[in-house]
């Protein structure tokens, strides 16, 4: 396997879809120290991938405001330009979409959702903001395009310049994700002041590393099973860059590619302590050093040293691919280019609703007739009122299942409460744009319409998603209204747009003939202001009592 063709069918694989014609797609990673860019032309008769082109950036938005946090306007201006590169790039190529996810750096400043809002104006460039699981997730899916794990578990890591992702996975769905506040910018800005830096500056790094790494390494190795031998796999800058050096030291000359070079942790070891040694000047002449790099290479090295020890892992494996060619792979299962058993993603989002909604206590029956109702509005609706697809049919189907959730904390404005528990819950498969539009469904179930007022309104960073919510949060409130009584009096209806007359009929069946459904008509007269509203059509609910449901 050369790292260039990606191969999940030994595996994975059932099926392959119908869809033949080749595709160009251009992923885009927007990392704490640099952007990166792979164009792919996918091949989904096989299916495979091949990477046609790179572009890659040291922007450094990891570069932050140390008062405030926020990405300073230089990083910013480097990043716009950078990305406005990408693009061009892409277009040239003539890549049919541009899938871009922003990570550690954007999501930690408290201006990284106006600075995606700026992308999205000057370049008309949506740009993902996704929580460290997620990433971790697509590292995961970017490791498997790569290499084969042949159902043996291997441990990954992913050092970037903000956190640091570690996996355990067989091939197979994942079986610990970890996303921890460690990497090799924050670390630098964080602790080094001194050149060389000093052997007190250097002992509080390596304390301080090993002390965030404890945790996520001990819930990994939990997930070993008793006698279960397990490989290390390294991805990303850092552990490139540490292993180009070994490599020129050891065989003087740099393997291309570096995928599947390995280095053991003596070697590790004597390489962080010359260069911990040496001033960031000598380190900039060594061979392939760019200055950015050999700014952060030590605290980066650090981390890659005591993830191996308390691993217990005594050599590492190096991959090409990581979270760009993940998100390829994310874009390939969510498109129906591959059909796998396990990470298909609706399957992933799926799973994760279910086990949110089953944490926060909701009567499962309830929130499955709620986001039946909801779906159907949605499908009999769409392209008569709504131009909505497939995502936008998923983040509703989610609020549905999720939207009563709030009743966990308390039953005064569980809807706000809603919102709170969806936002701050992993759900995995989603970016944090869909995260907020999901929670911003379930808290407009009920009082409030949207309004540019609230808080958790303005929190969604894309035009795109807030309209996903004007339009959506209204068929959320009508379904809710269906069932009133919570006992599923409403078996079936059907709508009946008549826009020549403003109005759109609602044809209510009831589940039990004679049953005047009389609270679930008064619902809907309460809450439908807001569907009237949004669709300038009047709702005129019509119960139809003594058909069969």
């Amino acid at each position: 396997m050369t790292g260039l063709m990606f191969d999940l069918r030994r595996e994975n694989m059932l099926s392959v879809p119908a869809l033949t014609h080749d595709r160009i797609l251009a992923a885009i990673d927007v990392g704490t120290n640099s952007i990166h860019m792979v164009i792919v032309h996918i091949q989904p008769s096989l299916p495979t991938f091949t990477v046609i082109s790179k572009e890659k950036a040291t922007v450094r938005l990891g570069d932050r405001d140390p008062k405030t946090g926020c990405l300073t306007p230089v990083a910013m201006d480097r990043a716009t330009q950078a990305l406005r590169r990408c693009q061009e790039l892409a277009n040239r190529l003539h890549a049919e979409d541009i899938v871009a996810v922003a990570t550690s750096a954007v999501r930690e400043a408290p201006n990284g959702r106006d600075f995606l809002q700026q992308i999205e104006e000057e370049l008309g460039l949506t740009i993902n903001l996704i929580a460290g699981q997620e990433e971790a997730r697509r590292i995961y899916l970017g490791v498997l395009s790569g290499m084969s794990f042949n159902n043996q578990p291997h441990a990954i890591i992913d050092i970037g310049g903000g956190s640091t992702e570690l996996i355990l996975g067989d091939g197979h769905e994942p079986r610990s994700l970890s996303s921890t506040k460690i990497g090799a910018v924050r670390l630098t800005a964080e602790f080094v002041t001194t050149d060389p830096i000093s052997s007190t500056e250097f002992g509080y790094l390596q304390a301080y590393v090993r002390g965030m790494l404890e945790r996520p390494v001990e819930e990994l190795l939990a997930q070993l099973q008793p006698g279960e031998t397990c490989q290390l796999v390294g991805t990303s800058g850092t552990i490139e860059a540490v292993a180009m050096l070994h490599a020129r030291e050891k065989l003087g000359m740099i393997p291309d590619p570096m995928h599947g070079y390995s280095l053991t942790l003596e070697d590790l070891r004597e390489l962080v302590n010359r260069l911990r040694r040496m001033p960031y000047a000598e380190r900039t002449k060594l061979p392939g050093m760019n200055e950015r790099r050999a700014e952060i290479i030590v605290a980066g090295a650090v981390i890659l040293q005591e993830a191996m020890t308390l691993l217990g892992m005594n050599s590492i494996f190096i991959c090409e691919r990581a979270l760009r060619e993940g998100v390829v792979v994310d874009w390939m299962l969510t498109h129906g280019l591959i059909e796998d058993r396990l990470r298909f993603q609706s399957s992933i989002r799926e799973r994760s609703v279910l086990r949110t909604a089953q944490k926060f206590e909701t009567k499962m029956p309830y929130s499955e007739c709620i986001a039946r109702h909801a779906i159907n509005l949605f499908d009999q609706t769409q392209g008569v009122l709504h131009p909505w697809g497939v995502e936008e049919r998923d983040l509703l189907w989610a609020a549905a299942m999720l939207h009563n959730c709030g009743h966990f904390v308390s039953h005064s404005s569980h809807h706000k409460h809603s919102y709170y528990l969806i936002r701050n819950s992993d759900l995995l498969g989603f970016t944090e744009v869909e995260i907020e539009t999901i929670a911003n469904l379930a808290r407009y179930h009920r009082k409030s319409c949207p309004k540019k007022k609230h808080e958790s309104y303005r929190n969604i960073s894309s035009k795109k998603y807030r309209r996903v919510v004007d339009q959506l949060s209204p068929l959320l409130r009508l379904a809710v209204a269906m069932d009133r009584r919570q006992i599923g009096a409403i078996a079936q209806f059907t709508c009946e747009p008549r826009p020549e007359a403003g109005e759109l009929r609602l044809h209510l069946y009831p589940r039990h003939a004679g049953d005047d459904c009389a609270l679930e008509l008064w619902s809907l007269d309460y809450k439908k202001g807001c569907f009237e509203e949004v669709y300038g059509l009047k709702l005129v609910p019509i119960l139809h009592p003594d058909a069969k449901g």
